[in-house]
This record gives C-alpha cells, sequence and structure tokens, in this order.
C-alpha cells in the first residue's frame, strides 16, 4: 500500500500550501477549497475585525482539523510499522500536515498564554512539556529521516510569533475593503516575508538588517502598522527558564520627530554626555543604545529629520555603529535592533529639494508599506464608511455603540455627504464620532473641496475654494491626464518639467483620463 493515496496526497499540498499562505490575502480562501473541496464554507475572503469580529479561527480551518487529525495519527503508525515514503515529498508533506496540525491544537493554549501576563513567566507557558512530549511521538520515528528537519522550540517560537502578528494585524488594521485588507497582507510580509518557509529557516534571525519605511497620508494609521511589526518580531523560547526571551510588549520604541526641535531629537535617537550642550545636567542613553536586538526604534516623520542627522542615522544603518552626543570618537555603540520609519512627505521630491539624503532614502526602502486614505478605501469599498463608524462607536461608547453607530452615520450623510474628503483621513472619522457623542454636531477645521467638485475646476475655482497652489496642482494634473507627458504638459504651460512632475496630483489623476466624466473640466483641457 502507498503511503500516500492520491486523495491524501492532494489534500496535504492544499494544507501545506495553506500553511505557508499569507492569511490576509484571497490565497487564503483559495486553498482552503482545494483541501475541502465540495465542503468548504464560503467565508470572505476579506478577513478583517472591522464590524462583525469574526473568531480568528476561520470555520473551515475546524473542517480541515476534523480530516488532518486522524489522517497525521495514521500516517504516523504506518511510518512506525516500517511503510516508507516513496520520497522526500511525500514525508515534506507529512511533516507540513504536522505543523498545522500543531498549530491549531495548541491554538488556544498560545492565545491564552501569549495575552495573560509577560512573555517571561513560565508558568505560562508549561505546557511546553506536553508540545514537546507530542513533538517526539510524531516526528522521533525510528528509522525515519526527515528532510525538513524542524525542531520543537524554533517551532514553538514561530507558533508564538504568528499568533502575536496576526492578532496585532487583524486588530488594529481595520476596514473591510480592499486596500485595507492590501495594507494588512502588507505588514504579514513585512514581518515574515513573501516567502514564510525560507522565513522559518533562516530570515527569522535577520530581520532587523532590513528597515521598513511607511509612507501615507496623515490620519491613516502608519504608528499601527509600525507597532504591528515592532510586536510582531521572532522572539526564542528558553527551554531551561520555560520562558520567552523577551516580552514584546517592551519592544518598541516610537520617536516623532516633528515634534521635537533637533537638538533634542539628536538626543533622544543618540543619548548624550553630560556637559554636551546647555542643560544636560546628567548622562542619557538614546534609543538606539535602550533598543535591546529584538526590538524596533520608529522614527515618525523621517522627512523632518535634519540633514546632520540624517547623517548619523545613515552610518547606524551602514555600520550599525553610533556615537552618544559629546562622546569622544572612541566610544562607539551598537545597535542591533530593527529600523522602522514613516513619513506623510514625498521623499523623493524633498531628494530634488536637497532635504532628504539620497542615501538615506535608499537605505530606508529595502521594505515599503504605504498606507491607503480613508477616501481611497471608500471610493473602492463605499460600504467600508459605515463599517468604520461602527467599529469606532463600540470603541469609543461600549454598550451603546450600535446607537451611536447610527446616529453618526445619519448626521454625517446629512451634513457632510458621500462626497466628503476626510482630509484627517482615520484620525479625522474618530474624532468626528466623537464629537456626535458628545454635542450630536461637528465641524471640521476646514471645509475641503468635496469628491464632486475636485474635478470641476471652474466651478471651485468660481467659489475661492482652492489655493494657489492647489490650482497649480490641479491644472497641472488635468493637462497631464490629457497629454500622457510631462514634457508635453509643461511645454503647454510654459514651466518647467520638474514643477509639472511635483504637482501632479496621483490620486486625483485616475479620475481624470480621457472617458472619464468630469464636471466642466473638459473644456479647459482643450484650451
Amino acid at each position: 500500500m502507498a503511503f500516500l493515496s492520491g486523495v491524501n496526497r492532494r489534500f496535504l499540498e492544499a494544507v501545506s500550501n495553506l500553511l505557508y499562505a499569507n492569511p490576509f490575502l484571497p490565497e487564503m480562501v483559495t486553498f482552503e477549497r482545494q483541501a475541502l473541496r465540495g465542503e468548504a464554507i464560503e467565508e470572505d475572503p476579506l478577513w478583517s475585525a472591522s464590524v462583525s469580529e469574526p473568531d480568528r479561527v476561520r470555520a473551515n480551518t475546524w473542517l480541515i482539523m476534523k480530516r488532518l487529525t486522524p489522517l497525521v495519527k495514521a500516517l504516523r503508525a504506518s511510518l512506525a510499522h516500517g511503510s516508507a515514503a516513496t520520497d522526500e515529498r511525500e514525508l515534506a508533506l507529512y511533516e507540513d500536515g504536522l505543523l498545522y496540525f500543531f498549530y491549531y491544537k495548541h491554538y488556544q493554549q498560545f492565545v491564552q498564554a501569549t495575552f495573560s501576563g509577560k512573555a517571561r513567566d513560565k508558568g505560562r507557558w508549561a505546557f511546553y512539556r506536553d508540545f514537546c512530549d507530542e513533538w517526539k511521538h510524531y516526528f522521533h520515528i525510528p528509522n525515519v529521516t526527515f528532510p525538513t528537519g524542524h525542531q520543537a522550540r524554533h517551532t514553538f517560537a514561530c507558533y508564538y510569533q504568528i499568533v502575536r502578528a496576526f492578532h496585532h494585524i487583524f486588530d488594529q488594521i481595520i476596514g473591510n475593503s480592499e486596500p485595507a485588507a492590501r495594507l494588512r497582507a502588507a505588514v504579514w510580509q513585512s514581518v515574515f516575508t513573501h516567502d514564510i518557509r525560507r522565513y522559518l529557516r533562516t530570515l527569522y534571525g535577520r530581520m532587523n538588517e532590513f528597515a521598513t519605511l511607511i509612507t501615507g497620508p496623515s490620519g491613516t494609521g502608519k504608528e499601527l502598522v509600525a507597532r504591528s511589526i515592532a510586536m510582531s518580531r521572532y522572539v526564542p523560547f528558553d527551554e531551561n527558564k520555560m520562558a520567552f526571551d523577551e516580552d514584546p510588549s517592551g519592544l518598541f520604541f516610537p520617536i516623532n520627530i516633528a515634534a521635537l526641535p533637533g537638538t533634542l531629537v539628536e538626543s533622544e535617537l543618540f543619548g548624550h554626555k553630560r556637559g554636551s550642550f546647555t542643560g544636560a545636567v546628567q548622562d542619557k542613553r538614546g534609543w538606539l543604545e535602550a533598543c535591546p536586538p529584538l526590538g524596533a526604534v520608529f522614527l515618525d516623520e523621517i522627512g523632518d529629520l535634519d540633514l546632520a542627522i540624517q547623517v548619523k542615522l545613515l552610518r547606524v544603518i551602514e555600520t550599525r555603529s553610533f556615537q552618544a552626543v559629546g562622546e569622544g570618537s572612541a566610544h562607539l555603540h551598537r545597535f542591533e535592533g530593527k529600523l522602522i520609519a514613516a513619513t506623510n512627505q514625498n521623499l523623493e521630491k524633498a531628494i530634488r529639494k536637497r532635504r532628504f539624503r539620497e542615501d538615506l532614502y535608499y537605505r530606508l526602502c529595502s521594505d515599503q508599506i504605504a498606507t491607503p486614505s480613508l477616501r481611497q478605501q471608500i471610493d473602492e469599498s463605499p460600504e467600508v464608511l459605515s463599517d468604520l463608524i461602527l467599529f469606532m462607536a463600540r470603541r469609543v461608547a461600549g454598550s451603546e455603540g450600535n446607537l451611536l453607530a447610527e446616529e453618526a452615520s445619519e448626521w454625517i450623510k446629512a451634513n457632510l455627504g458621500a462626497d466628503y474628503a476626510w482630509p484627517g483621513n482615520y484620525r479625522e472619522l474618530e474624532q468626528c464620532v466623537r464629537n456626535i457623542l458628545i454635542r450630536k454636531d461637528y465641524q471640521p477645521q476646514r471645509t475641503p473641496v468635496a469628491r464632486g467638485k475636485k474635478n470641476d475646476f471652474f466651478g471651485a475655482a468660481k467659489e475661492g475654494e482652492m489655493t494657489a497652489n492647489e490650482l497649480l496642482s490641479r491644472y497641472c494634473t488635468l493637462v497631464y491626464a490629457q497629454t500622457g507627458s510631462y514634457e508635453e504638459t509643461a511645454r503647454r504651460l510654459e514651466v518647467d518639467r520638474r514643477t509639472v512632475k511635483a504637482k501632479v496630483d496621483e490620486e486625483l489623476l485616475p479620475s481624470l483620463r480621457p472617458g472619464k466624466k468630469q464636471g466642466g473640466s473638459k473644456n479647459v483641457g482643450s484650451r
């Protein structure tokens, strides 16, 4: 009898693909269907906590486990009685089936231990002993050598990391829309890369070598993304202490550069020696020194970083060494953590204007994530606004959340309309919900041009709703949408090509392409 029948082999191949899939991409649904065939339950591929807050384990997972559990037991017995796999691939599929089986068999124990107390509390991880006993039973079979060579301790640490990563991404990056789903998938890749097999083999201990750059408008959750990445790093498990080496809750070190003067930013980042400047009455450790190897320093609004400090930061990335302010050249400190940076600025434009170093930019952009604006989410999935309002209303009003969400939705529809631009993004929406809770009213800081008017060039200009900069930007975008050429647009407008490139509004551009219905802008482009 063959070790794996054709049916079981196909099933385990689907389980193997599912095991290493990005849970926030539609591929997960494809692999579930392949594993369960006609028995798969149709579930939303956009896995989000936005409204219904489903269980973090999909229903199809338990259907797979129902079939997988007796299969791995039978395969283990077959190997123990001398049955030989026809090739290494069959043994590898058995291993992957076991990894899936072990993760979900102990899933609730991992969740309970992860979110109750500190990671260094060894009492929480006592189930590791049972885990190891089961591991030996299934993996340590006489005369059988498995091709992958998975280890119990490392796998245990990886399961702990996966539970944390999914929790932070699922709970913090909300929105049942395609842009939000793409963002969750991108953050998962920042933690595990696109190839989780390679990550588990070698990269788990090297991700600190790759800086992450997060870009996007203000209020789109860039710090939430940074925190999710930082809190999801791999932490080794110590079998002797029966605890993890670090508590992930203390591994995130954020600095808001825009909120601090340049001299203070340098001190906060690199530390300083007593007497190095006025007010430095004692030595101070900076975040780079305080951050342990498993931690992450987050530089928010890095586009505002002084050029002189950019040079020092570049050295940190290149050599992993730095000096405190006022410290002699003989004293070097090491930074072994991960660097995460964020900005709402166009760094390429800042480079052209010599406000940001090009070499630093290329050191930061080995891993890039772009956070979508609220307007982008709504444009692709209009229903997401109601979802987000409900999510935020539940957070700020508890048991009154559903009623507040209805009230807020009605007020926004009547007073702001479906085309409101939400310039403050998610942060503004949350404050809007809070204002409606308290005053049943919300007054935007400024009244931006409605989306419906954004293409109405003459209407917006006539009503005085555009600044001079907006006027130039929209006109450049309008002409570029028709010409498709920076050079031709510059010739028509009699401006420099670089000006056109800097002023084109990428968000507005798709709606101005030829063939789109434009309110009043068509005649402008024909001039």
